[in-house]
C-alpha cells in the first residue's frame, strides 16, 4: 500500500493542500519498503487527488482537509485519514504497525478555499484560541 502524508518539515501538515511536500511511503507486510518526498505541485481544485492517484497512492494522511477534497479523493479511490498530527517518522511507524488512528479534521470547513500552496496558514484556531 502506498500512503501519502501531507508534510511540513518533519511534521504532518495541518492542511493537506498547503503542505510544502508529501512524504510517500510504501508499506508491505508491516515493513516500509520505499519512502520518498514529492514537492506539492500546487493547490488547485481537483488536482491533488488526481496527482497522488497518478503516483499510485492508495491513502492520504493529513491534519485536515475540506469536504470537497475528501469527496474528490473518494472519487479516485484514495482513502483519507485526517486528524493526524506529529512527526512524520512517528506516523510512518504507526502506519507500518497498523496503529495509526485518525480523527476529526484539524481545519474548519472552508479554511483552504481559494488559497494556494503559497498560503502558509489555515484560518482555524490553534489549541489556545489564536488564529493559526
Amino acid at each position: 500500500m502506498k500512503i501519502a502524508i501531507s508534510t511540513d518539515g518533519s511534521m504532518v501538515s495541518a492542511h493537506f493542500g498547503r503542505c510544502p511536500s508529501f512524504t510517500i511511503v510504501e508499506v508491505k507486510d508491516r515493513e516500509v519498503v520505499d519512502r520518498k518526498s514529492v514537492d506539492n505541485p500546487g493547490h488547485h481544485p481537483g488536482f491533488l487527488p488526481q496527482f497522488l492517484h497518478n503516483e499510485g497512492v492508495n491513502a492520504i494522511v493529513a491534519g485536515g482537509m475540506g469536504m470537497s477534497a475528501l469527496n474528490l479523493f473518494n472519487q479516485v479511490n484514495i482513502d483519507v485519514v485526517v486528524g493526524v498530527n506529529g512527526s512524520i517518522d512517528d506516523v510512518i511507524s504507526k502506519l507500518a504497525n497498523g496503529e495509526l488512528k485518525g480523527g476529526e479534521s484539524l481545519c474548519d470547513p472552508g479554511a483552504g478555499r481559494g488559497y494556494g500552496v503559497e498560503r502558509t496558514e489555515c484560518d482555524h484556531e490553534d489549541g489556545e484560541g489564536h488564529p493559526n
